[in-house]
């Protein structure tokens, strides 16, 4: 099939890559000219494993090509993705100020039948909001559809999400529009959930609040743990062996960030709101997040009495590990606070310096794990790179001048960081 996709962010190359990969024909939109630019020689504007390769092997064997022009595809392809950002507003709203955009100029050039698909995260409604759009702005009675399929794509794995799916999801108004989702998708051996539109858009937000709501729980939980000496890891264990609650996303921290999590759950909140059902509960899950990164710097400057003339060596800038994604990420909230409790910050993260450099000014930060160790009085970790894992803990020990080690991340077993020399402290587990 031809496949268009309107949007070549994180998202929207992932999609159109993978599609490429199925034997699909895709051409990727994006308004941006320099990404576009990257993008035809062979790079990718963001790090995720296995991507780059990907895209350059569709694009030599010609499945895969790029424009800047929306006005190129619309007539070209049997399926349009709508992959625009859908940022939030200061109240927690989502902008669809792109996805109007996208909707007016498909209008303004469709000519056959076509499938719009919302990729993009969007708020229950949207998709008969896009239908009434795209009437408006027709300009002849030509058929269309508007369909909801979203993405659960986590990065640092997108591309295993896409092609090896637990379900795939779509909210359709027609057997034609149906039909087509089960060809384009056909090669996947996935269950496939049908639904109304409405329906598939409150999936993805219902989804994703839900998971962040069981992490806030846990660190919640952890707090507990802290004041009484109790364990997260091993109150966790025990609560994941309960198949109704499951072990997955009840690992303490220092709280979710990302593009997802924080945007989605605001936006769900929003709409319950607008809809005059709010949902008290995903403001105490935001409340709970937003005070986690605090939480762990209390820690910190509890421990080491005064962090003034102190340096930090910060292992991990990313929100999660196999990603350079900054955007929310609990890192930037606390070195924030580092520097003003008057700490000096060395950091390292294998992919992220150069997006938080951008972001976070003074602030020394090197090439090497074991630089960040360089005078510094504390470690804190931050991101889980499994390269962390591996350390050589005598040699970064050397260049330090205290032993105090904060993990953000719970990566480490106590006892252990004990044995190697350092004062240990984690999320909700007995300090060593």
């Amino acid at each position: 099939m031809k496949i268009g996709i309107i949007g070549s962010g994180y998202v929207g190359l992932v999609t159109g890559a993978c599609l490429a990969h199925l034997g699909h024909t895709v051409i990727c939109v994006d308004q941006d000219k320099a990404k576009i630019r990257t993008l035809k020689k062979g790079r990718v504007p963001f790090y995720e494993p296995g991507l780059m390769e990907m895209v350059l092997e569709n694009v030599a064997a010609k499945r895969l090509s790029f424009t800047t022009e929306v006005s190129r595809i619309v007539n070209r392809c049997e399926v349009l993705f709508i992959c625009v950002n859908t940022p939030p507003r200061p109240n927690g709203e989502a902008d669809l100020s792109f996805v109007e955009m996208v909707a007016k100029q498909v209008a303004t050039h469709l000519r056959k039948y076509c499938l719009i698909v919302e990729k993009s995260t969007v708020p229950v409604e949207t998709g008969e909001w896009v239908r009434q759009t795209i009437k408006r702005h027709i300009k002849k009675d030509i058929q269309f559809d508007v369909a909801s399929n979203p993405e659960f794509l986590r990065e640092g794995s997108a591309i295993h999400d896409f092609l090896q799916p637990d379900r795939i999801v779509i909210g359709v108004s027609s057997e034609r529009a149906e039909k087509i989702f089960r060809i384009l998708y056909s090669p996947l051996k996935a269950p496939m959930i049908v639904t109304d539109i409405k329906s598939a858009e409150l999936i993805k937000h219902a989804a994703n609040s839900f998971l962040a709501t069981k992490i806030s729980f846990t660190n919640a939980v952890s707090r507990i743990c802290d004041a009484v000496g109790a364990d997260i890891e091993k109150v966790a264990l025990g609560m994941g062996l309960d198949a109704r609650i499951g072990k997955q996303f009840l690992k303490a921290g220092v709280g979710f960030g990302g593009s997802c999590f924080p945007k989605d759950v605001s936006a769900f909140l929003h709409i319950s709101e607008k809809l005059g059902a709010r949902f008290e509960l995903l403001a105490d899950v935001l409340r709970i997040n937003d005070t986690q990164a605090k939480y762990f710097v209390e820690k910190i400057k509890n421990s080491m009495k005064t962090l003034r003339g102190k340096t930090i060596g910060i292992l991990g800038l990313a929100f999660k590990p196999d990603t350079d994604d900054m955007r929310s990420a609990p890192s930037i909230p606390i070195i924030q606070m580092l520097k003003k409790e008057g700490a000096c910050v060395r950091a390292y993260d294998p992919q992220a310096v150069s997006k938080a450099s951008a972001i976070l000014q003074d602030v020394i930060y090197v090439n090497t794990p074991y630089e960040v160790g360089h005078g510094a009085h504390a470690i804190a970790v931050l991101t889980e790179w499994s390269e962390f894992l591996n350390l050589d803990w005598e040699h970064l020990k050397k260049f330090m001048k205290g032993r105090f080690f904060f993990d953000g991340r719970n990566m480490f077993p106590p006892a252990e960081m004990k044995r190697r020399g350092f004062y240990y402290f984690s999320i909700g587990r007995p300090s060593a």
